[in-house]
């Protein structure tokens, strides 16, 4: 004996298939759903990832980093230099480095060495709230060390009042 839950009999079934089929072959021809570029994503739930990275300018992002890292302000200078305040390419994919296509985001962190450990602390490296919080807790265990590959651009050397040179991490 065959159940069709919801189903009176099995002419509402032959329906359901040809309205079915009919959608499927109307959006083949047709195309699918589409997004009107000016909608902005917002977050609904706690703990949902955003997606409102895609309609900021490098400096929205800019000023949401200088926020987020205002007690570590030497993690914005390595975003400026990693990403150019990036999150997003052009096409709206997350950004990948040039030399490295495993690093994501706004502070181009690893994805390789790090997607495991992001995972198991509940953060999703795409996300431009996981990739800051991320990159915050490996600089909070390793310092400036990860990014030394872009230190020539982020660390800054400044003079002293006596003239002398002295490094500097803004």
């Amino acid at each position: 004996m065959i159940v069709y839950i919801g189903i009176r009999d099995i002419s509402d079934f032959n329906m359901i298939e040809i309205i079915t089929t009919s959608l499927f072959v109307f959006s083949s021809i047709y195309g699918g759903a589409t997004i009107d570029s000016n909608i902005t994503a917002t977050t609904t739930a706690p703990g949902a990832s955003s997606r409102i990275e895609e309609r900021m300018t490098s400096k929205e992002l800019e000023a949401r980093a200088k926020e987020y890292f205002k007690t570590d302000p030497i993690l914005v200078d390595i975003a400026r230099c990693e990403s150019s305040f990036r999150h997003l390419d052009e096409d709206g994919k997350i950004l990948r480095g040039t030399v490295n296509k495993s690093d994501l985001g706004l502070m181009q962190i690893n994805e390789y060495y790090h997607a495991d450990r992001a995972l198991g602390l509940g953060l999703d490296l795409k996300t431009l709230e996981g990739n800051m919080a991320y990159a915050k807790d490996l600089y909070e265990r390793e310092g400036s060390k990860p990014w030394i590959s872009s230190s020539k651009c982020w660390k800054q050397a400044t003079k002293t009042k006596s003239g002398e040179l002295v490094a500097i991490n803004r």
